[in-house]
Formats: structure tokens, sequence, C-alpha cells
């Protein structure tokens, strides 16, 4: 953990370390503070959030029901956070609410703005502290909450005293369960490698002959980034909901960049609209850098996408999605992180792919018809610029919706250059409760583009030990001699349950003798399954053959988010678990 990250940690602790019998001991201000809804000095303590400005102390405002109050005075689109802030878990349960908002640090639109401020990596900028147990909620759908290149989040909550990122419908109780476009949702962006900026992987006519750097020192990411790598040209890409004062960037040359800490994170009831017209995520990870830690993730109820990944490497250990109306899990721009421990569950009547991947931005602006542009493609793929995630270890359970809010429920979409490693997976999409006349668009499994196909066929594309049920198994796509994704997957070490036309299955239960996944979970009916409990098509679904595990060694003896013993999502997720939920889940 490097200092920032230690000393906010400690920061963090220390309040905790003061609390007695739950009540929570701040120490008293010794500093004025300005009421900045009414503009009078306050004097005496504050619990809310405090920051300097044009030489004064400003704080957020009590208001009177134990939470506290920020307003434009504070912080908001074109008036940044610009040192470092704590915000702490307030007394019995209060929130921060922002009536606009949070953006932590500077936005800087090129590298000469970077670079003339010393913002070069995380943690040159301010850094939000947030401690555990605490909730910020927003007002509205326009507000939302930015991290900037080189400023961190320390979100490093508790399984008991997870910190949540919320709407105020949410904490006054006027939200519906499945509500979302309470407020925008998460940006955090880092100096991370995105495809869509040029490096030096071709020889660019201005450069000219400049060699083709790999993206890792010797292609492999154990022995760290190429040091001969350099960018080219300017690398700030807009961020989702970009417009005016609401403007910001991500992008750069470190995939070790470190934006902070999201540990036992709930972020909940997101995805307005912006200016723009970007329909925001539950969080936009802008080129962060493995450095960045995230472990224990929830997103509930979104609009648009769950999590998406412009480019970067950051990993993730532990990750549930509940009722994302878009993509639970989007890749683009050459992500090539890891995600261990995944949860999937759609609702109902929404929802589209469980994971949607794109190996190269922009792909389609590139014409294979003009030399230069079809090199660069390939250079893409050759220096491995192209996205390269492993996932390990995930439950995507999808209802067969036709049309949904953004199109149809379906499983895997791997496309545009991508090269993925998935294993030990479980795609489970037929249910009686949801029965749906057969479409195409509700498969478990799509490849598509030549790249992506061509990755398949050559083994660059790994799909290893998986099971899936859903009432179209495949899109239709021929890899290599086999007619279609399915038969490509089967030939190799996953499985597919046969289900009639029109016919909805409820793979939950043994209702079907030739189709038995008994999810296992302590009241939860979708986690994990062990191989040997599996039947597919009246036959034992355990492996025919042994990839390794998500550990790197030997055979997998679970599929899914969990092994059953280690419920990860016990004590701190909404949505799922009996007691920590407004409605059952659907299928049930």
């Amino acid at each position: 953990m490097n200092s920032t990250k230690m000393i906010a940690a400690m920061l963090a602790g220390a309040a905790m370390a003061a609390c007695s019998s739950g009540d929570i001991n701040i120490a008293p201000s010794t500093v004025s503070t300005v009421n900045n809804t009414g503009g009078g000095v306050n004097p005496g303590p504050s619990i809310c959030g405090t920051i300097q400005r044009g030489g004064q102390t400003i704080s957020g405002t009590e208001d009177g029901d134990g939470n506290c109050r920020y307003d434009a005075l504070f912080t908001g689109p074109g008036q940044p956070i610009v040192d470092d802030l704590l915000l702490t878990a307030l007394p019995n349960g209060g929130a921060h609410i922002f009536d606009t908002s949070l953006f932590i640090g500077q936005t800087y639109r090129t590298q000469a703005e970077l670079d003339a401020n010393g913002i070069s990596q995380g943690g040159d900028g301010p850094t939000l502290t947030v401690q555990p147990g605490a909730t910020l909620a927003f007002t509205n759908e326009q507000n939302f909450m930015i991290i900037n290149r080189g400023s961190q989040l320390i979100a490093n909550g508790t399984q008991a005293a997870p910190i949540t990122f919320t709407s105020l419908s949410d904490v006054n109780g006027t939200v519906g369960p499945t509500d979302v476009q309470q407020w925008g949702g998460m940006v955090v962006n880092g100096f991370g490698i995105s495809n869509k900026c040029e490096y030096n992987w071709i020889e660019p006519e201005a450069v000219g002959n400049a060699p083709l750097e790999p993206r890792y020192q010797g292609g492999d990411k154990a022995n760290g980034q190429n040091p001969n790598l350099q960018l080219l040209s300017e690398c700030s890409i807009d961020a989702e909901g970009s417009a005016g004062l609401d403007e910001s960037q991500y992008g750069g040359a470190n995939d070790f960049d470190d934006s902070g800490i999201f540990n036992y994170v709930v972020v909940k009831h997101t995805g307005a609209t912006q200016g723009n017209g970007d329909e925001l995520n539950g969080i936009s990870f802008g080129a962060v850098g493995s450095e960045t830690v995230v472990n224990n993730l929830q997103v509930y109820s979104t609009f648009d996408d769950g999590i998406e990944m412009f480019g970067g490497s950051i990993n993730f250990n532990n990750f549930a999605a509940v009722y994302v109306r878009d993509d639970s899990i989007d890749i683009d721009e050459g992500y090539d992180g890891v995600i261990t421990n995944a949860l999937v569950i759609q609702q109902q009547d929404d929802g589209n792919h469980c994971i949607e991947s794109d190996g190269i931005g922009s792909y389609s602006s590139y014409d294979d018809g003009i030399p230069r542009q079809a090199a660069t493609k390939a250079a893409i793929i050759t220096g491995g610029y192209n996205s390269r995630p492993t996932i390990n270890n995930i439950t995507c359970v999808v209802s067969h919706n036709v049309p949904g809010t953004h199109d149809p429920g379906a499983g895997f979409y791997f496309r545009e250059g991508i090269w993925p490693v998935v294993q030990n997976a479980m795609v489970i999409g037929s249910y009686a409760a949801n029965a749906q006349p057969l479409n195409q668009e509700n498969y478990c499994l799509r490849i598509r583009q030549p790249e992506t196909v061509a990755a398949a066929e050559n083994g660059d594309l790994e799909l290893n030990a998986a099971i899936f049920a859903c009432q179209v198994q495949s899109f239709g796509q021929a890899i290599g001699a086999f007619a279609n994704e399915a038969a490509w997957a089967s030939s190799l070490n996953s499985q597919f349950a046969t289900i009639a036309d029109n016919t909805a299955v409820d793979a939950s239960e043994a209702a079907d003798p030739n189709l038995v996944l008994t999810l296992s979970g302590a009241g939860l009916k979708t986690v994990s399954q062990s191989w040997v409990d599996n039947v597919v098509d009246g036959a034992s679904a355990e492996m025919r053959t042994a990839p390794v595990d998500s550990t790197g060694d030997g055979a997998p003896t679970f599929l899914g988010a969990t092994d059953g013993t280690d419920l990860w999502i016990d004590g701190w997720t909404y949505g799922i678990l009996p007691g920590a939920r407004a409605i059952p889940l659907w299928y049930e």
C-alpha cells in the first residue's frame, strides 16, 4: 500500500477506534465553520465534511435529521474539491447529502495542463476518504461523482460497516426496489492505457521508424509495463458525462496507476442521462490502474451498465451486480484486468448482457481497406493492447426478457478483437417464471467479428469450465469447423443444456430430471455449484478435462461466484439475501 493509502486508512481506522457502544465520537473542530446555506459563521465542532476555499473554512450543514447537507458553495461543477476531504460515518445512520455533483480533483484537459500542475499519477491530487459505515447520497439525476486523474477515493469499508453511495430518495425511503436514474453514478479516471490513444506500437508517419513496443516488458504483465512504452499524441479521452463544466478525462501510459480503495462498497439507483447524452453507469472506470484496490463491490438497480472498464488494468475481487438494466459487466478499449468471483442477477423483465466485451475502442472507425488503418488495428492486437480480461468464477442469472430497457436479456457477448479468458462459469437463463417465445437475442453465448472469431479458433479466446442453460444456446457464428459457438465451446470444457424451443425450464429446481442445477448458498439458490452434483441432459456435468481453477492450480471443484462455504455476499450486499432486501428474488 502506498503512503497516501496508508495514511488515509489510518485516519479512517482512528475514527472508528473512537467508537464506543455504537456511538461515533468525533473530536471537536478547532476552527470556525461556515454554514454554507446561510453564509454565517458557526463556532464550535462540526460532524460534517470541511474544506478550505478562498481563505475560509467551509463545512456542510447539519439539517436536524442527523444528515449533513452540501450545496454549490461547497462543491459542484466548475468547483471541484482540490484538497483532501474526510467524510465520517454519521451517528444514527445519517447521510452526507449532496445537492450538486461531487468532483474530487481538478479536471485537466491536456497532458500539458497535467504536467504544469504536477499531476502524473494517483496520489498527486486530493484524496476523498470515506469512513466505514458512511452513506453519501445525491439529490437528483443530474448529480454524479467524479474521481479525476491523480485523485483517489479511499472507501475502505468493512463487512459489518459497508460504505454506500446512493440517492436521497433511498435515504428518505421513497425509492422503489428497482428504481433507477435517481442520481447519476460514479466516474473514476486514471492514467492507464486505452487503445483509443496512440502509443509506439506502430510506425506513425510523424515519428518515422519507431519500434513496435509491446504493452508489457517481455510480453508478460507480471514483469511490469514496458519502460520504452511512449504516448505519441495527446491521451485525454472524454469520460462519460463530459459536457461543459461536467467534463473530465482519462488515459495515459501507466497501467499500474492507483485511484484508491473500494472495499465493501455498495452503489445504488444510478444511471441518469447527462448533458452530453451519456447514460451513466453504476461506476465507469476510465483507464484505472491495477494498483487500485477493489474488494467486495456491489452495484444495485442501475439504468445503464453496472461497471464499465474503458482500458486500464483494475482488478476486482468479489463483485455483485443486481438489477442492472443494460450490461452488468462491460469491457472496452484494451482492459486487461482480472475479475474474480462475480454474481450477476438480472430483473425478471429487464437486463441485457451479463458480459458485453469489446477488444478495440472505436473499432468500427477502422477501415481494413486502408492499409494504415488495417496495420494499426493489427498492431493493437500484436502488441497486446486489445482487451484481454480474465474472469474467474462467475454466476449469471439472466432473464429472457424481450425487449428490455436497452436490449433483450443474454449471457456472454465477445466481439471487436477481444481475447478473454473465462473459467468456472454458470450462465442460467431458463425459468418458468418468465416464459417467453423463443427469441434469437436471448442467447447464452455470442462471438463476433473476424479478430475475435480467429482468437477462438487459435486458442487466444478461452472459455474453460462453463455450464450454460438458456433457451438459445448461441447466436450461430461458425468457429472454424464448428457450426456455432455452442458446438465450439462444447468441444472444449463447456456443457449446454438442451432446452426445447419455446419451452422455459426452471433451472434452479430438479423439476426436469435432465437438467439438475441445485444451486447452493444459505437461503440463496444462485451462487455456485460443485461439478459433481450437476446433471445436464441426463448425464453428469463433471469436467471431461481439467483446466486450471481461479488460483491457477489443478481442476476446478466448483462453478460460479463462490464455493458455497465462503458466502462473501453475506452481511453487506443489498437485494440478494433475506433480511437485506425489499423484494424476494424473482426466480425463488
